[in-house]
């Protein structure tokens, strides 16, 4: 369920940095710091997700850990418009691809591939994303170095300074 008319008050933005930075923070902590209760911490977290302000947490994990050491972007150009739909059906099987965004500019589509090695990317491209009805072309972009990486930004920035843990 989401709530477009949900209004963001002072702790719901406090709480919310406080996830951001960590989501793994006690609700105990977040409630001592925001001066509130446990339970009132527990309900506004309840209703930030009813609201669908906060989709979820989860852990991450580096993919390198894994054996994926090739990070690339691929930009893809559909044969028809209409295709769009069967192809992105067709792209959500393929493990290797971890997103996918509708896109403006050249392409219509843009992915995020993990891949173990340069052969294990040319074989994903060409064995596997090339073959799909509905592409027509591909171009591939390889990341060399992952700068950094945020969640949306959160207006209390007193958190921020702290360096949360």
């Amino acid at each position: 369920m989401s709530n477009s008319n949900y209004q963001l008050d002072s702790i719901d933005q406090r709480i919310l940095a406080y996830l951001v930075q960590n989501a793994r923070t006690p609700f105990l902590e977040i409630a001592r710091e925001c001066g509130i209760s446990g339970a009132a911490i527990h309900q506004r977290v309840k209703k930030l997700e009813d609201a669908g302000i906060i989709v979820g947490s989860q852990f991450l994990v580096r993919p390198q850990a894994l054996g994926y050491n090739i990070c690339a972007f691929i930009g893809v150009q559909l044969s028809e418009a209409n295709m769009y739909n069967s192809v992105v059906e067709t792209l959500m099987k393929i493990a290797e691809v971890v997103e996918c965004h509708f896109v403006t500019g050249d392409y219509a589509v843009l992915l995020k591939v993990y891949c173990r090695d340069n052969d294990h990317l040319m074989s994903v491209l060409i064995d596997t994303i090339q073959n799909i009805n509905g592409i027509a072309k591909t171009n591939t972009f390889m990341s060399l170095n992952h700068a950094f990486e945020r969640q949306v930004y959160v207006k209390d920035k007193s958190i921020a300074k702290r360096g949360r843990k």
